[in-house]
């Protein structure tokens, strides 16, 4: 189809030229003093002829006019180019762990004119990687933000590094520094504060930063979980009286109590404290929600010297209900021979720890088999049970 055009236009052209060439008109121009007389087809070609010259001419001013532009244009697209040469360079080797090379590639790029804070922040990484403290902090130094995404990269690189080198407050104070910015609700900057609070150790802290960012659907449930254990376990350990202790387990959620880490720090904690009535019944609700071996052993470590006899031959009887079901358990056997020993009940104290023996031999229970040898003044038999439960404490 295209063809048939071309040659329909060349048999038109041709037409149209024979025409012309057998026009007789013409045409007249006058301007005094002179005249011309041109045919009608010469006119017409130099009026086609003119209009073309002046095409050209325009074109060509034109383009001289945006030459300047045009210079401008590739010189810019030959410095992205460069650029963006350099970035893949750096990132690529910061990525692939060659922490040298991408500081180099960083250094030409700020060499080169690039006011990206990217640049220096990646430079600064790339120091510290390497251990050279003092060129990472020139680097972040330089990096210093006019906009408030340079300074929001600049502080949470800073706090990174901080946290690095276990300086948890300056590390806080990095973070505030973010928030009054404006900065508010980053998920980054809480995972840092997250890791912050957990060296400096402010655990009622840690907790407040979990529930944001579970809030946020930000972390691992999981993980979660782990550290809030870890929080409760931390703010248990550093109760220093019986009154902040009891606070402290009153805002422990239930769930969390009964759970057997939990459980044992708590109860271990309350019989230092002389809370061995608060401990038992911890433990006898936590093992009736879950059994744990290693948790009853601490229910025969709930003694207390002003409790009444009724109480403990109370607490001996909920053991021996467990004992029912969990026949083969040294350390229900191991408390019980405590619980026994301590209500002066010598016969059954030396049968339930000699069954936990025989089960699983322990330095507790050689202990307390050398305690009660010495109540009932066998020193020869006490003499061998400490030193059965001092070679095991050796171990």
């Amino acid at each position: 189809m295209k063809y048939l055009v071309w040659i329909l236009g060349l048999f038109a052209a041709a037409a149209a030229l024979t025409t012309a060439s057998h026009n007789a008109a013409y045409v007249l121009v006058v301007y005094p003093p002179y005249r011309a007389e041109l045919s009608l087809t010469l006119f017409i070609s130099l009026l086609l002829l003119a209009f073309v010259c002046s095409y050209m001419l325009v074109r060509v001013a034109i383009v001289v006019l945006q030459l300047p532009s045009y210079v401008r244009k590739f010189r810019l697209k030959r410095v992205q180019a460069k650029s963006r040469e350099l970035l893949e360079e750096m990132l690529g080797a910061f990525f692939e762990g060659r922490y040298a090379a991408a500081e180099k590639a960083a250094v030409r790029a700020m060499e080169s004119g690039e006011s990206s804070a990217l640049y220096p922040v990646i430079a600064a990484r790339s120091a510290h990687e390497l251990r050279e403290y003092k060129k990472r902090d020139a680097y972040l130094s330089s990096a210093e933000g006019k906009t408030i995404g340079d300074s929001t990269m600049r502080l949470m690189t800073a706090s990174k590094f901080m946290l690095d080198q276990h300086d948890p407050r300056a590390a806080l104070d990095t973070l505030q520094k973010l928030r009054d910015s404006g900065v508010k609700g980053h998920t980054g900057a809480l995972s840092l504060e997250l890791k912050a609070q957990q060296q400096a150790g402010n655990w009622d802290e840690v907790l407040h930063v979990l529930d944001q960012l579970e809030k946020r659907d930000s972390i691992d449930a999981t993980m979660a979980e782990q550290l809030r254990q870890q929080a409760w376990l931390e703010k248990i350990r550093q109760q220093e009286d019986l009154a902040g202790l009891t606070a402290c387990l009153k805002n422990i959620p239930a769930n969390f109590k009964r759970r057997s880490k939990i459980a044992a720090a708590a109860a271990s904690a309350l019989i230092r404290h002389g809370g061995c009535a608060a401990a038992q019944q911890l433990l006898t609700d936590s093992l009736n929600a879950q059994w744990d071996s290693e948790l009853v052993a601490l229910y025969g470590d709930c003694l207390s010297g002003d409790r009444p006899f009724e109480d403990g031959v109370a607490q001996i009887e909920q053991a021996e209900k467990w004992l029912k079901l969990h026949q083969q358990d040294a350390g229900l056997l191991l408390a019980l021979g405590k619980l026994c020993l301590h209500q002066k009940l010598w016969g059954k104290a030396q049968n339930y720890l000699d069954a936990s023996i025989s089960l699983q031999p322990s330095h507790a229970a050689y202990t307390a088999l050398g305690r009660l040898a010495e109540r009932l003044g066998r020193s020869d038999d006490a003499s061998r049970y400490y030193q059965s439960a001092l070679e095991l404490g050796n171990r």
